[in-house]
This record gives C-alpha cells, structure tokens and sequence, in this order.
C-alpha cells in the first residue's frame, strides 16, 4: 500500500467533523441522572417507573421530563425553576464519579491528530455541559460546544446537529455523530449524519438503525471514521 495516499487521505479530514452527544456519550452519566431525579420526584411526590425513566427521561429535555412527570400545567419560569434544581443536585451527585467512557480521551485525541473538526451537541444545559466538559478536561479538544439554551428545537429534532455542523464549517452529511438514545439517534440521523450508536444505556434493537455500534471508545479507531465518511463517496 502506497503510505503517501494514506497521508493524503488523511490530510482531508478538516472537511470532515465528529460530533458527540455528552450524557452517555462523553461520559457515562445516566444512572447518576436517575438516582438525582428519583430523589427530586421522591421530594415532590412524583410517581415514576423505571419504564417511564427509559420511555420518557433519557435523551430528553427538561422541558418535556418535567412536564411529562408532573402531569399537570407548568409554567415556563416553573420548568426552569425545577430543572435548575434537579441538575444541581446531578452535579452534586455526580461530582467525585466523573470519568470518561473508556478509550474516549485518546480517540479525541487521535481524531485530532488527523485533522478531524471536533463538537459536542447535548440537551442537557450548559451548566452541565460546562461542568462535564472542564471537569473531564476536554474543552481545548473541541471546536464547538451546543447545549440546550443554543437551540429552539430539541433533540429528536435535527436542529442542534445541524447548528454544530455550521459551527464546524461543514456540511451535517459529512460528519459522524456519537449518540445513545433514540432521540439522539434520530435528530442524528434526520440532519443527514452518520450515527454511531453508542450502547451505555440502551440494546442495538431499543435505537433507530446507525451505521456503526460500541461499548466503548476502545472498540473504533480513526480508520473506521474515515471509513464511515468516505464510503458514501467512493
């Protein structure tokens, strides 16, 4: 194999973007987020099941969480109100466990090295966003950072994704998206991206199709990025 096309290839990724999700994606948070809404509900005497906690929590807004639990009129400043408090109490809870998903600090890292525009695109606010993305020191590795206050539709809307390709200087088609819910993997998959599915929270069978599947960051590499990119072109 010729190393100099290699090279070149490679030289070409700053056309192309790898965008992630934050909760379950950058960090394996989602079980943190149950216990602090559990007690939240448990203070307001707010039923749940951890049906409802799969079907209508993750991978989605505060918005929609706090009017689908409450069941009952909320006002605009109440929903803030209430999600101020619950993710104060996440970041409480949160705050001596956080740790990257496994391999995801050098596959930044590696992606980087090869040019590969960097973005990470959540729901969760940017309170969370900035405490997520200091706490794990992993600003200076991206190029763009959305939370919930950047767009007006949620995710499963392709807003947020759409918005962080812009950001990137590129095209939504040309980026791959990291997601674990199905919300996240249809607004991925609605803007036109590859999605790779990433299994900490749910089955293969509970997301919409993607086109790639892990655990973990130990199970892809650059190579298979840059597989999933240009196969649509060759």
């Amino acid at each position: 194999m010729d190393k100099s096309k290699i090279i070149i290839t490679f030289a070409a990724m700053d056309n192309y973007a790898v965008i992630f999700d934050m909760d379950g994606v950058i960090a394996h948070t989602n079980p943190h987020h149950a216990e602090a809404f559990k007690l939240f509900f448990d203070k307001y005497n707010v039923s749940y099941t951890d049906q409802e906690f799969e079907d209508h929590m993750y991978g989605k807004h505060n918005d929609y969480i706090m009017r689908y639990f409450f069941k009952r009129a909320l006002s605009d400043a109440e929903i803030q109100h209430l999600a101020d408090e619950k993710e104060a109490l996440f970041r409480e809870i949160y705050h001596a466990n956080l740790t990257p998903i496994a391999g995801l600090p050098e596959f930044l890292s590696a992606l980087k090295s090869q040019g590969f525009r960097l973005g990470v695109a959540t729901s969760a606010p940017r309170a969370n966003l900035d405490f997520i993305l200091d706490g794990l020191a992993l600003r200076p590795l991206m190029d763009s950072a959305l939370s919930s206050e950047d767009v007006n539709a949620h995710k499963p809307d392709p807003e947020i994704y759409v918005k962080s390709a812009e950001n990137l200087g590129v095209r939504s088609e040309d980026c791959v998206i990291f997601e674990d819910s199905f919300s996240g993997v249809t607004a991925a998959t609605r803007a036109g991206a590859k999605v790779v599915g990433v299994l900490t929270s749910h089955t293969p069978g509970q997301l919409p199709p993607c086109q790639a599947y892990i655990h973990d960051y130990r199970d892809i590499d650059v190579a298979r990025i840059h597989q999933l990119l240009t196969a649509s072109h060759a």
